[in-house]
This record gives C-alpha cells, structure tokens and sequence, in this order.
C-alpha cells in the first residue's frame, strides 16, 4: 500500500503494481526537463487543469524514479496504465499534490 505520509502514489502499469514518489532528486530531475517553466508553474498547470500529457509524463516518470524504478520516459510508451489516461493524470495530479502537502487525517 501507499504511505501518503511518504508522499506516495500507487499506479498499475501492465498488471504491476508500482509506488511513485517524488523525492528532491526526482523533483530536481523532473524540473530540469521541463520544456516549460518551473515546478511552480507546472503546479498552476495542474490546479487549473491546463496540463498536459507530457507534463502527465514527466510526473510519472519522476515519481517512479523517485520510487526506485530505473526506467526512461521511452518505456512508458507502450505500457498499459490500469485506468488509462485519466488514472495516469490523477496519479500525477496526486504526486505532486503529496510532494507538498501533508495528507488528510480523519
């Protein structure tokens, strides 16, 4: 399972499970190859709902490398995301959310 307290978001990729997390180097990382602005305006993007699938991407992909996984944007490309598209960008949404927030408690 996810630790939000972490940070973390799960996402099942060809019928595996995998957990994201943003750490600083993945979010250093994730900055760095913006096409762009900053993480600030990749924010905005995501609270206004003015993103993109690339800005979708790049989140994956720092949150799985931030989660340990070794892979590149290219082997995404071919990859079954359970929930598809919109489970991809809710994901991303719910990374970057975690990266700088504290979750909810009930």
């Amino acid at each position: 399972m996810a630790n939000p307290w972490r940070g973390e978001v799960a996402l099942v990729m060809n019928g595996e499970r995998h957990v994201m997390r943003l750490t600083l180097g993945a979010l250093a990382e994730l900055e760095a190859g913006l096409d762009s602005g900053s993480l600030v305006e990749l924010v905005q993007r995501f609270e206004t709902g003015a993103f993109s699938t690339r800005d979708v991407l790049a989140l994956i992909v720092a949150g799985l490398r931030g989660g340990g996984w070794t892979g590149s944007s290219a082997d995404l490309l071919h990859i079954e995301i359970e929930g598809g598209p919109m489970a991809a960008a809710k994901a991303a949404a719910e990374l970057l959310a975690r990266a700088f927030t504290l979750p909810e408690t009930t």
